[in-house]
């Protein structure tokens, strides 16, 4: 039997098509004006990619923020738990799992079964999350890619001491009137946001081994 799972977050839409614990075909596509909407581009996508049609899918499960939007799916899961049962699949020994996502980051911690143990979530600021990578990009005009690669040639990474995401774009841009390497300034938002996630994890105990997940 063929199953999807839907995750339908604030920046993409993501689709998995799965046969007797095998995945068939996967997709990631851009959130568009709804959830059903991008549900139904998402499914469309691995379809395609499978070689199938969407009738052979048998059941479709939800999560993410539009996990209810969607009038052909058949039940919805919290993303926490989608995630913590995605990652153990893929690795049993995962104990924490940090997940960058649009708008929020997360850190779950699991035990030797795969269950929830704990979990922490910034939904409050833009900063640490998918948004704030994009926005930063925008003021850097590079690509999240590019983020990454711009970092890595750093000898001396910025401070980048603002929590808010809104003042910390006003930090960057400061940074960049003032001359300094962009190298230092990507490598900055990358620690910057390395250590908010690192302080969430704190607080409720990272165990080893650990997956970073999302952006």
């Amino acid at each position: 039997m063929i199953v999807c799972g839907c995750d339908l977050g604030s920046a993409t839409g993501k689709a998995v098509l799965l046969e007797e614990n095998r995945i068939l075909a996967a997709s990631v596509v851009r959130s568009v004006r709804g959830p059903e909407d991008t549900a139904a581009r998402a499914l469309e996508e691995a379809v395609k990619s499978a070689g199938i049609c969407a009738d052979d899918v048998k059941e479709i499960v939800g999560t993410g923020y539009g996990r209810e939007g969607g009038s052909f799916i058949s039940r919805n899961v919290s993303e926490i738990s989608c995630h913590a049962k995605g990652a153990f699949w893929l690795n049993p020994s995962l104990r924490t799992i940090i997940d960058i996502g649009g708008q929020d980051c997360k850190v779950t911690v699991l035990n030797d079964k795969g269950k929830v143990v704990d979990f922490q979530m910034n939904d409050k600021c833009g900063a640490g999350t998918g948004r704030f990578f994009e926005s930063m990009c925008r003021i850097l005009d590079c690509s999240l890619e590019e983020l990454s690669e711009l970092a890595l040639k750093s000898e001396k990474p910025a401070s980048i001491s603002r929590q808010c995401g809104i003042f910390a774009e006003s930090e960057v841009i400061s940074l960049i009137n003032r001359g300094m390497d962009i190298h230092d300034i990507a490598a900055g938002i990358n620690l910057a946001v390395a250590r908010r996630l690192f302080a969430m994890g704190n607080r409720i105990g990272i165990q080893a081994e650990l997956a970073v997940t999302g952006v």
